[in-house]
């Protein structure tokens, strides 16, 4: 039997291969190489071809720490049950990897098994590091977003012809993923591209000019040059790499400029530059800017746990007091009498994981209500690693179904395999039902009650868990991040 497949999309007819009762397409160029005068542009749409585009293997990463040949690099793959079904719900993922890295073909993020659940599953390359988010004169700011438009433009022209329905596509994405999505929110550009956003783990981070551009400028100053097109044309992608990763390495010395921003694990985020992103979206949602769209927000418990460089050291009293100082909203004595008995290195965990990951998002919902639109929240509790918690990405294994079970039952024996089994499926089905009918199943989010979806070995809907936290940043308001002077 031919397990080969075609499909005629705008631009020429792919083939794909049936795989496991799923139609696979893989590295359909939705752009044309950000390479010479186009590396630091917006995208451009791909130009069409005659004949059949084989679509078989994975589009090489865009450039990044473990790949830079660039080249043909802005693509999409897509999963379908159903060629010839219409009107199938769209679920476009965009991955994470803080804004540095992250691939499409990414074995994590296989599309596989959302798909044979009914719906069409596609994801994309987008640029990341500083060819992507750098603040670069004479190039538009936010270019790895704009080439996440360019893909959900692509959707809305051809996702019908591999059965999806153009009118019915949730976009969902993790930690710098989901920033791009609350970033998408808030963007005139993207307003009609998706009906339902699903954001996990969202980054609080969101960078004025003057902050990208003073973090653009030391690392362009690492080679020598200014962040300019002109000048930065001439510096290889790797040497780009190189010299982020040299700031990364020193990024604690840019406290005082750059704020907390040095103490997180990236020199990138969105740039709210008043005309791509005219705002933070935690105030734009709250003007109603997405009113119209379906929105569904979380995080993990232990968002932070991957990130601490402290975990398993003694942190003393003055570090989580200097740390309390720099992130906590009030005082850091808001935090010691929330949470009397934790530790100093628990506090610093906890802090850390409240501003960076779970109060952006809890407050994201609070904005999204306030702006006139429908919210559901939920957190993951569930872990089978003690060291690890419910860590930061641990979502996106369950919902795409490829956390190793191997790994689960060295960690924790067989009970910890079924209740893996148990809890993935239940993550995976309200993501799908909230992609098929915009309600995944429980009360949406609202001031009063905070009905909050958490998942334990045994799901179950409850007031928001983190009540402490959420008491503590109750009142503040989360903006964007700007360069300190003196």
């Amino acid at each position: 039997m031919n397990d080969e497949c075609e499909v005629r999309t705008a631009a020429g007819v792919v083939r794909g291969r049936w795989e496991d009762a799923v139609a696979v397409f893989r590295g359909i160029p939705y752009a044309r190489p950000p390479v010479g005068v186009r590396r630091f542009a917006a995208p451009v749409a791909a130009p069409s071809w005659d004949g059949v585009r084989d679509a078989l293997e994975f589009g090489p990463p865009v450039p990044q720490p473990n790949w830079v040949s660039g080249g043909d690099c802005l693509t999409l793959n897509v999963w379908s049950p159903d060629l010839g079904a219409a009107g199938l719900p769209v679920m476009v993922w965009i991955h994470g990897g803080k804004y540095l890295e992250g691939t499409s073909g990414n074995p994590h993020h296989d599309g596989t098994t959302l798909a044979r659940s009914g719906v069409v599953v596609v994801n994309m390359n987008y640029r990341v590091g500083a060819e992507g988010f750098a603040r670069i004169g004479g190039a538009p700011d936010n270019r790895g977003i704009l080439d996440q438009v360019a893909a959900l433009r692509w959707v809305q022209e051809n996702v019908a012809a591999f059965g999806g329905d153009p009118g019915n596509v949730t976009v969902f994405g993790q930690s710098a993923g989901a920033g791009c999505i609350a970033a998408l929110l808030a963007m005139p550009m993207a307003a009609g591209l998706f009906r339902r956003a699903i954001a996990q783990s969202v980054p609080g981070t969101y960078f004025t000019p003057k902050l990208a551009a003073a973090i653009s400028a030391t690392i362009a100053a690492e080679v020598g040059v200014q962040a300019t097109v002109d000048e930065l044309a001439r510096i290889s992608p790797r040497e780009l790499i190189d010299a982020t990763d040299a700031v990364i390495q020193k990024m604690p010395e840019y406290v005082e400029p750059w704020g907390p921003t040095a103490l997180t694990p990236t020199p990138f985020s969105p740039v709210v530059n008043g005309d791509i992103l005219p705002s933070a979206p935690w105030r734009a949602l709250a003007a109603g800017a997405a009113r119209g769209i379906d929105v569904l927000v979380g995080h993990t418990r232990d968002e932070y746990r991957l990130f601490n460089a402290r975990l398993g050291s003694e942190v003393t009293d003055e570090q989580v007091s200097a740390t309390l100082e720099l992130l906590a909203p009030a005082s850091d004595a808001d935090y010691r009498t929330a949470y009397p008995e934790a530790s100093p290195g628990q506090l610093d965990e906890l802090v850390n994981a409240d501003w960076l990951f779970r109060m952006p998002s809890l407050h994201l919902a609070n904005a999204h209500r306030a702006g006139g639109g429908q919210a559901w929240t939920y957190e993951l509790c569930w872990s089978f690693n003690p060291a690890q918690g419910a860590s930061h990405s641990l979502d996106n294994l369950l919902v795409f179904g490829t956390l190793s079970l191997d790994e689960v039952r060295s960690y924790g024996g067989p009970t910890a395999v079924d209740e893996a089994r148990h809890v993935g499926h239940q993550m995976r089905t309200d993501w799908l039902n909230f992609a098929s009918t915009g309600n995944p199943g429980w009360a949406p989010y609202d001031s009063d009650t905070r009905s909050t979806r958490v998942y334990t070995a045994e799901p179950s809907t409850q007031p928001y868990p983190e009540e402490r936290s959420r008491r503590i940043w109750h009142a503040h308001q989360f903006d964007i991040q700007d360069l300190r002077t003196k």
